[in-house]
């Protein structure tokens, strides 16, 4: 029975998929009995002053921190603006796009506080994908740092969307916050209501846009956040991923705001502009993915790490070789995790003495996991494809890839895994990562887990590339460490030292060395664009 909505606008709600193709929803932990009237802005915020936190740092960027306080009066100031000036009703789409920032973090709590549903995208978007975003969602209103805006309005020309638009960072929205009051009022909606659309692409075809409840953004926190994590008042979290994203929207904002900690922003997170945040502010958690950690391991020795508690890797496969590393250079062991758009954050992973280097992990308190075997029946330990329930789950807006994505209630990821007898889940490869070669099935990341190893090999991606004798062959694209030199004898020397560590038919038969590999804005690597020049 779903809760009446306090959304006017019921867009979202009428676009939701039937009930009957939702994943099973389970809310089996005693944290996750919510009740039918939820505001994620007034929980986060709100409560956290009635608390008597007002006065404690919620978010640092740069030199600038933001109290509880000042983030509840920056954060209503903008709701009234998106409702007084621009016109918003409870449940229109508002689109957000900018780097992480403070205006970024009270924004996405404006639009939440008035009832709004926020669409959160990185800068790195242009116009045709903003305008396939905003037609989906059928979005008129967008709120952006100033240096998006020519975009934004390439994207509102070519749609007739996005007409109500205002910029910060050049005075606009700045000037009309200052006529407006410091407070507003929650607005009452729904657990069930919700809160925020999360686009994702996949590797082909349009975007897809999952629909995350408001009580779905408080279960992410209530399991991740304080299971995994185990965050706390004194938390300061620091990282790579945008709030465009829900890894960095839980991480970077939910996660501590729900615990009362604070969130650091760095604009531009390179190496030492993460690091120098680390020191500076005597970060406890750091949250970003494999490839940046093994650039930080470079200059990571160097710095003062030792505020650190949690470091989480998520986004793509963490490789062996790599959690090792960064242990060894740091005396901190990885938090590995998967996660998905579609189920908000991450639903299995392991902390402190239940990691086992290799291994995601187990599935969290609240998640249920198995792999389905070739005729779709779960089991507990073997290998197959990766299904999942819980107490969040995929609801793709009007969308028939709901039914590939949910089978028979459970959330299958398009993940291939293998469990062990001690419950404990490792990645094989994504679904279409699985190289099958003169009937060998061989998994990419094992493979690049084997060259990661080598210390000629600062980063590589190993697709399946066509062949009419094998079908497919392994094909390794190797970026090297600086002072490392291409050419057949290296690449006689990385086949060999892979056919040492793995089974010897795994070894890639074809490799090409790259400057760069393909990534996405928050650095996963883009196997589909490598696999794209195969065919």
């Amino acid at each position: 029975m779903r809760s009446s909505t306090g959304h006017i606008d019921t867009f979202a709600r009428d676009n939701l998929p039937p009930v009957e193709e939702w994943p099973e929803f389970r809310f089996t932990l005693p944290e996750l009995q919510y009740g039918p009237r939820i505001n994620v802005a007034r929980i986060l915020v709100d409560d956290a002053i009635a608390e008597g936190h007002g006065a404690k740092p919620a978010l640092y960027q740069g030199n600038t921190v933001w109290t509880y306080d000042d983030l509840l009066e920056q954060s209503c100031r903008i709701a009234h603006v998106l409702v007084q000036d621009l016109g918003l009703v409870a449940g229109n789409r508002v689109l957000l796009v900018a780097p992480n920032s403070l205006q970024l973090a009270a924004a996405w709590l404006a639009v939440v506080r008035a009832g709004g549903i926020a669409i959160t995208v990185t800068p790195m978007l242009r116009a045709k994908e903003l305008g396939q975003i905003a037609s989906k969602a059928h979005i008129d209103f967008a709120l952006c740092e100033a240096r998006a805006l020519p975009e934004v309005h390439q994207a509102a020309s070519a749609t007739g969307r996005l007409g109500r638009v205002l910029p910060w960072g050049s005075g606009d929205l700045e000037t009309r916050m200052a006529r407006q009051p410091s407070r507003f009022p929650p607005v009452d909606t729904a657990a069930d209501d919700v809160a925020l659309l999360a686009f994702t692409s996949g590797t082909t075809g349009m975007p897809k846009a999952t629909m995350h409840f408001h009580r779905d953004v408080l279960a992410m926190a209530d399991v991740v956040g304080r299971h995994l994590l185990k965050t706390e008042p004194t938390d300061i979290y620091v990282g790579s991923p945008p709030l465009g994203f829900t890894f960095g929207l839980g991480a970077l904002l939910i996660f501590p705001l729900r615990f009362r900690g604070a969130a650091a922003y760095v604009e531009q997170p390179t190496v030492e502009g993460l690091l120098d945040a680390i020191e500076r502010l005597r970060a406890t958690a750091l949250f970003t993915a494999p490839t940046m950690y093994r650039r930080l391991m470079t200059a990571a020795g160097k710095r003062d790490l030792k505020s650190l508690r949690n470091c989480v890797s998520a986004g793509e496969p963490l490789p062996k070789a790599t959690s090792d590393a960064w242990y060894e250079s740091t005396g901190i062991r990885l938090i590995d995790g998967i996660g998905s758009t579609e189920m908000t954050h991450i639903f299995i992973g392991a902390s402190g003495v239940d990691i086992r280097p290799g291994a995601t992990g187990k599935p969290l308190p609240g998640y249920e996991a198995v792999v389905l075997d070739g005729s779709n029946q779960p089991h507990k330990v073997g290998t197959g494809r990766l299904a999942v329930r819980g107490p969040t789950g995929c609801r793709y807006l009007d969308d028939p890839r709901q039914r590939e994505y949910v089978q028979s209630g459970w959330n299958v990821t398009g993940d291939v895994y293998r469990i062990d007898d001690e419950g404990y889940f490792w990645f094989e490869a994504r679904g279409d990562d699985m190289i099958v070669s003169s009937g060998h099935n061989i998994a990419a990341p094992e493979v690049e887990g084997a060259l990661l190893e080598h210390p000629s090999v600062k980063e590589c991606a190993v697709v399946g590339s066509p062949d009419a004798q094998r079908g497919q062959i392994v094909k390794a694209f190797v970026v090297l460490q600086a002072g490392a030199s291409a050419g057949q004898q290296l690449i006689d020397e990385l086949q060999l030292f892979v056919k040492k560590r793995i089974a010897p038919y795994k070894y890639p038969r074809a490799i090409e060395f790259l400057e760069a590999l393909p990534k996405t804005p928050n650095g996963k690597v883009q196997r589909h664009v490598l696999r794209a020049v195969q065919r």
